[in-house]
């Protein structure tokens, strides 16, 4: 889905927008213009900026001299939204960031800005001099926690896109079960459809709008894997944990070992900790496969289940949003265009009037000619006004409503702490299975042995060897059951701050919205009952 922030520009219209931002309307040389019937009015000027003009009280609306009696019912909220409405946003930059999770974080900040892109060529892998290469961009922290040193601590590195990569698959694979923001994608298509400066400005704002996002985590704000990343001058080393590849290379070369049994081989309890996909533990991951298949298919009732009624309850609820804000997003999206749209027409309209009364001026060969010309000289002001008006409107309603598209990011985060979760419960379950199938095979051959005098040599050193792994495989899932219980409490914090946080920004977001449509709403308002007062004398003609 388009993110609304794509859509937030200056109203474009069309092949005429400069020439009417720079247009002003000749005016006779007193600096005045003259209304309907000679009466002087206003000067009018298009590239007036009506935001900055003090606009009429409600008290002067409701004069008895004034023709629009009742046409705002509640008082003037207009100057007090465009004087002090931003602060509702509380910095965020209308990013639901959870930056106020508690009291205690008010007072410390972390703050990261990404600027100064700056291409570097990708020697190793070009055969021609500048024909590969990548950027890196500057990193600037100011903060005063104490794991960046304490107050008055700045300091700036430059990193590359792989960098971010390799940050956030460090902190997925550590902070299982945290809500982490997602990374922006890698958009190679992207890449190469768009202008290439426009591509890496917006890859800047993506990455600074990430680290922001990070840096407002109250758990990964303080986490040795950001505070390398922000610190550590020069290029980043690729953790081995990291590097897919390598991880690969030893799930290929320890497979044959744990197949055969191998004591041991067969278990490692460094990786029961850490999601199977990585792809250090063949074995282990075909096992956690054919349980997920025996759980999906078979129906078999598993040992070891989910029995967090209240969590499953909240899943479903979040499932549900996520669907309801999608479509809410949609409509939201629809709202900013047909904004857009009607800021244009006004526009081009009032400019069309400008051309058909400067016509008039120069044709006019009678009186009423060049009235009718002030006439849509003053409509054209105004039609102009209002389109500026329009476009302010939509760049507010684009920084509130924005907010139901950060939303469904925050539902991938969560979606995957809950993966993390689903994730811990299968080892742990595909450990039991192993479990108790070692407890069967062992008795199997204990019965058989001592169906032999003297027993079975051959047998009694395979259940030793099997008693070893079950030994191992029994230390394995109670560290398994270790990290599930862990990644339990940190969705269970996590879903305590979504709370808390979605409910103050949704507030904000409602209370942003609505004052700028009345504000706004007032102020078109006030420019059109201007242009009422000076064509007043309309109704006394016709009447």
């Amino acid at each position: 889905m388009m993110s609304y922030g794509d859509k937030e520009e200056e109203v474009d219209l069309h092949s005429s927008h400069e020439e009417m931002e720079s247009l002003v309307l000749d005016d006779p040389p007193d600096g005045q213009s003259h209304g309907r019937n000679g009466q002087l009015s206003r000067p009018v000027m298009i590239n007036y900026d009506p935001l900055l003009s003090s606009s009429p009280s409600y008290a002067d609306r409701q004069s008895p001299d004034s023709p629009f009696d009742s046409f705002l019912e509640p008082p003037s909220y207009a100057e007090a939204i465009f004087t002090s409405f931003d602060s509702s946003s509380n910095g965020r930059d209308g990013s639901p960031d959870f930056s106020s999770t508690s009291n205690a974080l008010s007072s410390e900040f972390l703050s990261i800005s990404v600027s100064d892109p700056l291409r570097m060529d990708e020697l190793n892998n070009s055969l021609v001099p500048g024909g590969s290469g990548y950027y890196t961009y500057l990193i600037t922290t100011t903060t005063n926690l104490p794991e960046y040193g304490g107050p008055g601590s700045e300091f700036g590195v430059r990193r590359r896109f792989k960098d971010v990569v390799a940050l956030s698959d460090r902190l997925l694979e550590s902070y299982r079960g945290f809500f982490i923001p997602m990374r922006p994608d890698k958009n190679v298509v992207e890449s190469q459809m768009m202008q290439k400066q426009e591509f890496v400005e917006q890859r800047r704002v993506a990455l600074e709008k990430y680290l922001r996002k990070l840096a407002l985590h109250p758990v990964i704000r303080k986490s040795e894997e950001l505070r390398m990343f922000l610190e550590a001058k020069g290029s980043l080393p690729l953790v081995r944990s990291t590097d897919v590849a390598s991880r690969m290379l030893d799930g290929a070369v320890k497979l044959p070992r744990q197949l055969f049994g191998e004591p041991g081989a067969a278990v490692d309890l460094q990786e029961v900790v850490k999601p199977a996909k990585g792809g250090r533990d063949l074995l282990r991951i075909f096992k956690e496969l054919k349980q997920s298949m025996t759980n999906d298919w078979v129906g078999s009732k598993t040992m070891v289940v989910e029995e967090d009624k209240k969590f499953l309850e909240k899943k479903g609820q979040l499932m549900d949003i996520e669907q309801q804000l999608g479509e809410v997003s949609q409509q939201a999206e629809s709202l900013v265009k047909a904004q857009q749209d009607i800021g244009e027409t006004m526009g081009e309209l009032g400019l069309a009037f400008v051309k058909l009364s400067k016509f008039e001026t120069e044709e006019a060969t009678v009186e009423s000619q060049r009235v009718r010309a002030a006439d849509m000289k003053n409509l054209a002001t105004v039609a102009v006004k209002a389109s500026r008006l329009y476009r302010e409107l939509n760049s507010q309603t684009v920084k509130h409503l924005d907010k139901l598209h950060d939303y469904l990011g925050v539902m991938l985060a969560v979606n995957g702490a809950f993966s993390d979760r689903a994730s811990a419960l299968l080892t742990v379950q595909t450990l039991s299975s192993d479990l108790s199938s070692l407890h069967t095979r062992i008795e199997r051959l204990e019965v058989a042995s001592s169906k032999i005098f003297g027993g079975d040599r051959s047998r009694l050193r395979k259940i030793e060897e099997l008693k070893d792994t079950l030994r191992i495989t029994e230390d394995a899932k109670t560290r398994a059951v270790t990290e599930y219980d862990r990644i339990k409490e940190n969705n269970r914090s996590e879903l305590e701050r979504l709370d808390r946080e979605m409910q103050e920004d949704f507030t904000q977001m409602l209370k942003g919205f609505v004052l700028n449509q009345v504000g706004y709403a007032e102020k078109m308002a006030n420019v059109w009952e201007s242009l009422a007062e000076e064509t007043r004398d309309y109704q006394k003609d016709h009447s």
